[in-house]
């Protein structure tokens, strides 16, 4: 049923999402769009090193995008790149294959569970988590063409 998916857990992560905004000087920022639905999320993203320092994000969603996106501002900040990058693909399983949902300071996504027989959905359900990703690879890249210049100079 529907009604399994967009349960009262979802509709009041949707409606109370913590971080909306942008940030004014981050190192990265990345968009997530869902040519299905129209859901679109854009993130700005600050690291020092490996780990997530500040986040902001815009988010223009159904109730599902709301809600992932809702749990994904809760506990960012202080998640390292390789946390959030094992995150997307344990949410990807979820709902894909019928993997385990996380667990600890993640184990919030257990309510979206339900979305996994809706594959439409699925989309909306990942933006932000993919647009995550996406912010930590540019951030990567950055650090590693900088490293690179810098070796090059002291050579």
């Amino acid at each position: 049923m529907l009604n399994d998916v967009y349960n009262k857990k979802i509709i009041e992560l949707a409606g109370n999402i913590p971080r909306l905004g942008r940030l004014s000087d981050p190192d990265a920022s990345a968009t997530a769009h869902s040519k299905l639905c129209g859901s679109t999320v854009k993130i700005d993203l600050k690291m020092d090193g490996p780990v997530v320092t500040d986040f902001a994000h815009d988010v223009k969603a159904c109730a599902l995008g709301q809600a992932s996106s809702s749990i994904m501002a809760r506990h960012v900040i202080g998640s390292n790149a390789t946390e959030l990058r094992d995150l997307r693909e344990t949410v990807r399983r979820m709902l894909k294959e019928g993997g385990a949902p996380p667990q600890g300071k993640w184990s919030d996504i257990a309510v979206l569970e339900p979305v996994r027989d809706y594959k439409a959905r699925h989309a909306s359900t990942l933006l932000t988590f993919d647009a995550v990703v996406d912010a930590i690879g540019q951030i990567e890249a950055k650090s590693a063409v900088k490293s690179e210049t810098l070796d090059t100079a002291q050579n």
